[in-house]
């Protein structure tokens, strides 16, 4: 199967698979799901390359069993582009293709999802990566759970106090790398009116043309926060002592910018 980092499938990907002296024995299309399967191989040693439209070509050996098959598992392609930052300048996130996510445990069971409807931001790619700079605001009366009396009460002063606090930021201070494409993202981030030192785990999955002209790139970010660095104190506990809400916030975001400054909304 082939899948980008993310995990969604490749449509169209195409394997190909060469014999010791060069020659091609195999050319196959992936499906809709991202799945290729080929005829039987003659067993032996073969050399495999799969390419995608947009995605960074991957080659590697696969060996083919006396049943003439070659089990190659997950193939995972990264979009052209995917190890170094997006080109230098100013990127506007653009939020109709954006998420931020917040997921909370509940009763110690199972986990209640939020997100947030209304943020802006802007990213600044330096030429040396580690000067990149992100500032971004979200409207914190815009989150979302899917049950209005419980999103009126996290809007009320016992979480994210919106009458007067009503915008989240956060403003990074650093950029380093963690891996051939995945960095950390230090910054601060204030919200209900407290702000604190937050990391995001953050991964660059590409740049890719927009049917529009433009240039876009996508990143994907986690980190986790603690309700009590906040003062989101409010709890309730039920029998056997088990909290009704946990004490960390799983923080997901999905991004994608635009290249250069977009007009005002």
């Amino acid at each position: 199967m082939v899948r980008t980092k993310d995990g969604w499938a490749v449509q169209h990907a195409v394997i190909t698979a060469t014999d010791g002296f060069g020659n091609q024995v195999v050319r196959a299309e992936a499906d809709a799901e991202g799945t290729v399967v080929t005829a039987p191989l003659v067993p032996g040693v073969y050399t495999a390359v799969v390419t995608a439209v947009g995605y960074t070509p991957v080659a590697f050996t696969a060996i083919a069993t006396a049943s003439g098959t070659a089990e190659l598992g997950t193939i995972v392609l990264t979009r052209q582009g995917g190890v170094e930052l997006p080109p230098p300048g100013v990127w506007t996130i653009d939020p109709a293709h954006s998420k931020v996510a917040a997921t909370a445990q509940h009763l110690g069971l199972s986990s209640v999802h939020g997100r947030f409807a209304r943020f802006r931001g802007r990213m600044e790619i330096g030429t040396v990566a580690e000067a990149s700079r992100v500032v971004a605001e979200i409207d914190a009366a815009s989150i979302d759970t899917g049950n209005s009396t419980r999103d009126d009460h996290l809007r009320s002063a016992d979480f994210l106090n919106v009458a007067t606090h009503p915008t989240i930021f956060y403003r990074s201070t650093g950029l380093s790398a963690a891996g051939p494409d995945r960095w950390t993202l230090r910054g601060d981030l204030n919200m209900a009116g407290i702000t604190r030192t937050v990391d995001l785990d953050l991964s660059y999955l590409g740049t890719s043309p927009d049917p529009w002209g433009g240039l876009r790139a996508a990143f994907r970010a986690t980190t986790e926060l603690h309700r009590e660095h906040f003062a989101m104190n409010y709890n309730q506990v039920v029998q056997a002592g088990i909290s009704l809400i946990g004490a960390t916030l799983k923080v997901e975001l999905d991004i994608q910018a635009v290249q250069g400054e977009l007009p005002p909304s």
